[in-house]
């Protein structure tokens, strides 16, 4: 199959918003297979924590590039390209999560930026925003003046592209790769819930985390001795339950924390979709069996 035949249905949404039931549906219906487009949803060890579809879910339709990858490894939006396009041949992609930088790249091209060595990479992240300004503007006076004083990880990528490679990012990106998936082969969809129901979901789901299971998820991920750069233990809802296992908060202590970071992660998600994904589709309303009878209508 060539790429320009392959067709896809991409679902983007902040956390909780109901895209994995709807992307479950719609693969019912389609006969297609959802496929994961979120970063810690990958790592096996958190399915509680990261809202990984259920086995009873993974049961009903194809489910793939979930709970893949172990808690020491790290994982990019590379490797997720490489990953996905074997799978773009198979049955009608259903392309869902909350990594607007993975749609991004999907449906733009990445930029074949070399790996930036762990030295290089370690120094930069644990500059805060102001010094990293201040030192891509020495290095990367035009991507300084480009990027938002307060973006510390774009800041941070661009710093350390510089650094390693010697070239501007804005140089790598101009020699971006076309994209696996153009514009025109998707049908593509923004999940966005009103504000007090997007909330309303993010409070319920994380107090069902904890008791579910997620504080014992991190027990078990504590116990794996990780660095504290690894990229798991950045996954939300990680930090609240770690400092509750530590004796440093309560467990009302660690629920507060955790449901106030989502509803902060939910809104950073929606900025992002904002800026990148206004032609979208947006579905501005309560997931229902209306909206699936929507979206068929978009597709077909």
């Amino acid at each position: 199959m060539t790429r320009e035949t392959k067709r896809a249905v991409l679902i983007a949404g902040p956390t909780a918003s109901g895209k994995s039931a709807l992307a479950l549906a719609l693969a019912e219906r389609l006969g297609g297979a959802v496929i994961n487009a979120d970063s810690m949803q990958v790592y096996r060890c958190l399915r509680i924590l990261t809202a990984r579809p259920s086995a009873e879910d993974e049961a009903q339709v194809p489910h793939r590039l979930y709970g893949y990858v172990g808690a020491h490894e790290p994982y990019s939006v590379a490797r997720w390209l490489a990953d996905i396009e074997p799978l773009l041949g198979g049955p009608l992609p259903i392309i869902v999560g909350g990594a607007g930088l993975y749609f991004e790249a999907l449906t733009r091209g990445l930029a074949d930026v070399p790996p930036i060595a762990p030295d290089i990479r370690e120094q930069v992240r644990a500059m805060d925003a102001p010094t990293l300004r201040g030192a891509l503007a020495e290095q990367d006076p035009d991507m300084a003046a480009a990027l938002k004083p307060g973006d510390r990880q774009r800041l941070a990528r661009a710093l350390e592209v510089v650094l390693a490679t010697g070239r501007s990012l804005a140089a790598w990106k101009s020699e971006t790769a076309a994209p696996l998936l153009p514009p025109e082969a998707v049908s593509a969809f923004v999940l966005s819930p009103p504000r007090a129901d997007l909330h309303a979901a993010i409070d319920r789901r994380f107090a069902a985390m904890m008791e579910g299971g997620a504080v014992e998820e991190v027990r078990a991920l504590e116990a794996l001795g990780l660095p504290e750069e690894a990229p798991v233990l950045k996954a939300l809802g990680v930090a609240p339950l770690r400092a509750l296992l530590a004796g440093a908060t309560t467990p009302e202590g660690a629920l507060e924390a955790g449901q106030a970071a989502s509803r902060r992660y939910a809104k950073r998600q929606l900025t992002w979709f904002r800026n990148k994904f206004m032609s979208w589709k947006w579905i501005e309303t309560k997931y229902s069996e209306k909206i699936i009878e929507q979206i068929l209508s978009f597709i077909t």
